[in-house]
């Protein structure tokens, strides 16, 4: 075994609490998030954000839909989601708890850590509902963490998800995709 590992910084989010820029902190790692986000990306987190948010709305739901907050999972890990639904109650700065659904739009630079590290984070700490969209291969896969269950919709597919509180979202391909 190398010993080079001891050498790799492990910082914190009191460390990470007064970087500049735009950073995740993965187990102790921090992770840049630049360049910013292309047009297809942004395009999508707004059609998701939207939709999610006028279902939410209609069904008078306790829920908020976040895109762009910090959830701080633990003392060496914070990630930014694309996409976020909080049940109950709201932060007034950071999420602490999990969410309720994290969605995560792939692409070139974040492919790896959407669909391994950030989905072994999301399992270990409680998120029931893991959205990834694939921009490529215009697919949605929604994974239910905690018995690792997967469905996958294409264009002219929808899946309908049951919140905690009672709520339902649909996911509709077509319309991520529009």
């Amino acid at each position: 075994m190398s010993t080079a590992s001891r050498y790799v910084p492990n910082y914190t989010v009191e460390d990470y609490q007064h970087w500049e820029g735009d950073w995740q902190l993965i187990e102790g790692v921090a992770v840049a998030m630049s360049p910013s986000p292309f047009g297809r990306h942004e395009r999508i987190v707004m059609e998701i954000a939207a939709s999610f948010k006028n279902q939410l709305d209609q069904q008078n739901c306790d829920c908020r839909v976040y895109a762009g907050l910090d959830w701080i999972v633990s003392n060496n890990t914070v990630v930014r989601p694309d996409v976020m639904v909080v049940c109950g109650e709201q932060p007034e700065r950071h999420l602490e708890t999990p969410p309720e659904i994290a969605v995560e739009i792939l692409s070139t630079s974040t492919r790896e850590l959407d669909l391994v590290a950030k989905r072994r984070i999301y399992r270990e700490h409680g998120v029931p509902i893991y959205i990834i969209v694939d921009p490529d291969k215009m697919q949605v896969e929604i994974i239910r963490l905690d018995t690792e269950s997967s469905t996958q919709i294409e264009i002219g597919q929808s899946a309908t998800l049951s919140l905690s509180n009672d709520c339902h979202i649909e996911v509709n391909a077509q319309q991520v995709f529009r």
